[in-house]
């Protein structure tokens, strides 16, 4: 990571009154018009979510990073702000839910206390369904909760006809004391952004994505005003540049790390790739959907999260590969699997009454429901030995997730305590079994470097025993079997 210098880099924080408020199309909107004015980008989701940032780094055209300072602390996610801001550009800084949501009663973790963090100012996005001078009302409680909070501008969403707009512009602007820089009008038709459970579709899976970009211009060229946004944006202070952090180095040398990389999965942080290829493993995508045999030559598998329900037909039907992984499996391949992971690690999905078989390397069965079975911030206790993580080390990382476990057989044990959140079974999370590590937990490389050490470690250890590596350039703990 390149550091800049201290400077004011143009920013502003897209934060809502509530979740659909219509953060995500503003966000999009303002990169996709940057881009049109050849304006260089980059784009940042607070909290933990894949989906809007995926969508995020499709509009930028550059990998959205994620800024949570419950996962990775204050001091890590000024850092990665930092290191991937354009300091000549426009930098979008989305929020989650609404602007004062956070960690507990008092907002701890908010998207609010992000652009504190940040000292960015904030956009503030109205849903104005059916209201008009109660809009302002609700933009002066935020003002006034938090003055600390620099709320620059507000942008009207759902808008229904010009003189809704005119009593709305009206009573923000004189009330407030701040301007109208966005009005959106009420979506006519299917929205441009559909959604289902978990959130929106990703963009692998739209089916639309080459006309999206023209739509969503389209919508917002007339309807956001860039040129005062931009001014707001580079009104930004400047801020005192943070402190490199001491970074644990693990050594990946000559070792291949195969990682799933289709539209089934599709949930991984940049970082975590990143610190893989920083140690100068090889990093190998593998595709579940392709036909393509699994390879030979990996010493370790990563497979995050996505959608394998939705997939499960075509996943389903690619028994050469699901076979593959439950051999290698069984062989002693260090697989660690995220949520969507551990659903392929299963014996079989069940969703909207079909079934469909997985690897069956976990002796387990998940089933999709249609509400969410856990959701927002775990922490874990590592208490049991595992081949990834020693025991004593403590977990933030978070779960999103409708399936749940339906055991078949005997449970398999697990290598943690859930002291929040909900895991794979009640108190539990991390199914171990051979060198799987099988958890609803997503964990983030910045929150938990010994993430890509453990990783590295038991990839390692894989190669020696099975020669692929010559075990005398490694130190190997004879107590530590594969």
């Amino acid at each position: 990571m390149v550091l800049t210098a201290s400077r004011a880099l143009p920013r502003v924080v897209v934060a809502g009154l509530s979740g659909d408020s219509g953060k995500t199309l503003v966000s999009l909107g303002l990169l996709l018009l940057a881009r049109e004015a050849r304006l260089p980008v980059a784009a940042f989701k607070k909290g933990p979510d894949y989906i809007d940032a995926a969508w995020l780094t499709w509009a930028s055209s550059r990998p959205c990073r994620h800024l949570d300072a419950y996962l990775m602390g204050p001091e890590n996610a000024r850092l990665s702000f930092f290191g991937h801001a354009e300091p000549a550009g426009f930098n979008v800084i989305e929020g989650n839910r609404g602007i004062y949501d956070g960690f507990d009663a008092r907002g701890t973790h908010s998207t609010a206390e992000l652009a504190k963090l940040l000292r960015a100012p904030v956009l503030l996005v109205v849903n104005a369904t059916k209201m008009t001078r109660t809009g302002a009302a609700l933009v002066l409680g935020c003002q006034t909760l938090d003055p600390e909070v620099g709320i620059a501008g507000v942008i009207l969403n759902q808008v229904s006809n010009r003189r809704h707009e005119e009593v709305l512009r009206q009573a923000v602007e004189a009330s407030c004391g701040v301007p109208v820089v966005g009005v959106i009008p009420r979506a006519k038709g299917d929205a441009p952004l559909p959604g289902r459970h978990l959130g929106l579709v990703t963009p692998e899976e739209h089916p639309g994505i080459a006309v999206l970009k023209q739509n969503l211009l389209e919508l917002v060229q007339s309807h956001l005003d860039l040129t005062r946004i931009l001014e707001i944006a580079r009104s930004a202070p400047v801020l005192a540049e943070p402190s490199e952090p001491q970074v644990i180095a693990p050594d990946g040398r000559g070792l291949r790390i195969g990682y799933l990389k289709d539209s089934a999965f599709t949930f991984y942080y940049p970082e975590n790739l990143e610190a893989i290829e920083r140690s100068c493993a090889t990093l190998v995508p593998i595709s579940a959907l392709s036909g393509a045999p699994f390879p030979d030559d990996v010493d370790a598998l990563y497979i995050g999260g996505g959608f394998p329900e939705t997939h499960g037909a075509s996943l389903a039907t690619n028994q050469s590969f699901l076979k593959s992984v439950e051999q290698n499996a069984a062989n002693g391949l260090p697989i660690y699997a995220e949520c969507g992971g551990l659903m392929l690690l299963a014996r079989a999905i069940t969703w909207h009454g079909q079934r469909y078989p997985m690897t069956g390397a976990l002796p387990i069965a998940v089933e999709v429901r249609d509400t969410h079975q856990g959701h927002g911030y775990m922490h874990l206790v590592v208490d049991t030995p595992n081949p990834f993580f020693p025991v004593g080390l403590e977990l933030r990382g978070h779960e999103f997730h409708y399936s749940r476990i339906v055991p078949e057989g005997d449970i398999p044990p697990t290598a943690c305590a859930v002291t929040r959140g909900t895991g794979s079974y009640p108190g539990r999370d991390g199914i171990i079994l051979n060198n799987v590590w099988a958890s609803y937990a997503h964990l983030h490389a910045l929150a938990t470097p010994q993430w890509a050490v453990g990783l590295l470690a038991a990839a390692r250890r894989y190669a020696c025993v099975t020669g692929r590596i010559d075990s005398a350039q490694f130190y190997v703990d004879p107590d530590t079997p594969v």
